[in-house]
């Protein structure tokens, strides 16, 4: 615990027979509970964890920790409405099991995928099972060991002392970042960050790929666990949840840790056009949800009066290209003037939109 709150780590597994071991020895006296989500791992991961659960003895029972049922009264239909549904959405999940013969007594808490279906999926297991037990504050960390112990109080204080709801850990921000991240990562990690900053509309958020994060109680029952990415955009899509939830966050300064044994299932050429998809997607929801939907906001009209007047846009540069590349005639100033007019409206839309949506959204960045 930390100032009477309690503490879970999530750590989602794949094949981690080699680092695992090292991951929960060195995890700090205060987390109270530490969730391994095995996603159906090929190699030993399975059985390292449950060895490292029949070695931890003790009672580590915790009248805090524990499932809550709320009764029907006259008076509470919705959150009985909520827990009904939320019933219902246990299908949605990926099919599991809880290994430990009894969680409520063990501090490691092993959670076996009947299938194999990504990280983001075992992180989402691991949350539904903090959220059910109504822990505090929920930690999540990598199953191979880039990520230091240490530095996990540091990540979860925030959330515990100041009351917001996420935080994340940024390794850019580190002073040896430049030299110790691979480039390609690097770089990488820079260009969805920026995709990431305008589809989330958390635009002071610079490490958008890192999995060290701590996210409060109030977050996890705000939004839709089960609907998580499953796969290495986990943590853009939910950034876009947690904004649209309008939930608090705050990036805290963290090592970069590389070549300690860890190995990459992450192929940088795959993963950015595939989460760059994913949030573009993310990005209309968002604008859709929050500033329509939800609360209306002028943003909204003028992010669709910026994409109606590009695609106006389009016909006029292809009649300008094709007169120069095709038929090498001059294109009358009529057509010249009309898309030069729509580019600029759209342009000038599009950033007094993204304006007004960093203004917006500055009040839920610390």
């Amino acid at each position: 615990m930390i100032n009477g709150k309690t503490i879970a780590v999530v750590i989602p597994a794949y094949n981690e027979e080699k680092q695992i071991s090292l991951v929960l020895e060195s995890m700090p006296g205060f987390v109270d509970r530490i969730i391994v989500v095995n996603d159906n791992s090929k190699d030993d991961t399975l059985k390292i964890v449950k060895a490292a659960i029949d070695k931890d003895s003790g009672d580590y029972s915790n009248p805090a920790i524990g499932y809550r049922v709320i009764e029907r009264t006259l008076y509470n239909d919705a959150e009985f409405f909520l827990q009904e549904m939320e019933q219902k959405k246990r299908a949605l999940y990926t099919p599991s099991e809880i290994v430990n013969s009894d969680p409520g007594k063990s501090r490691i808490i092993l959670i076996n995928h009947q299938k194999n279906n990504g990280v983001g999926a075992a992180i989402a297991s691991g949350y539904r099972w903090c959220r059910d037990n109504n822990i505090d504050c929920t930690a999540v960390m990598a199953g191979d060991g880039q990520m230091d112990p240490s530095e996990l109080e540091g990540i979860c204080r925030p959330v515990v002392e100041e009351g917001l709801d996420y935080v994340k850990g940024n390794r850019l921000i580190h002073r040896s970042a430049r030299y110790v991240i691979p480039t390609k990562r690097y770089y990488g990690n820079s260009i969805l960050s920026i995709l990431t900053k305008i589809a989330s509309g958390y635009w002071r958020v610079s490490d958008t790929q890192t999995g060290f994060t701590a996210i409060s109680l109030n977050a996890l029952n705000k939004i839709e666990i089960e609907k998580i990415y499953q796969k290495y955009g986990m943590p853009n899509d939910m950034l876009v949840k947690l904004n649209i939830a309008r939930c608090t966050l705050k990036e805290v300064e963290i090592k970069p840790i590389y070549h300690i044994g860890e190995r990459s299932k992450m192929k940088i050429g795959k993963v950015i056009p595939r989460i760059s998809w994913i949030l573009l997607k993310a990005f209309f929801k968002r604008i859709w949800t929050r500033y329509f939907l939800r609360d209306f906001h002028p943003l909204f009209l003028l992010y669709i009066l910026a994409f109606v007047l590009f695609g106006a846009s389009i016909p006029f540069l292809v009649k300008i290209l094709e007169n120069f590349f095709v038929s090498g005639s001059r294109t009358p100033n009529s057509i010249l003037m009309i898309y030069i007019f729509l580019t600029i409206s759209a342009l000038q839309s599009f950033l007094f939109a993204m304006w007004m949506d960093i203004q917006d959204n500055d009040r839920l960045q610390r």
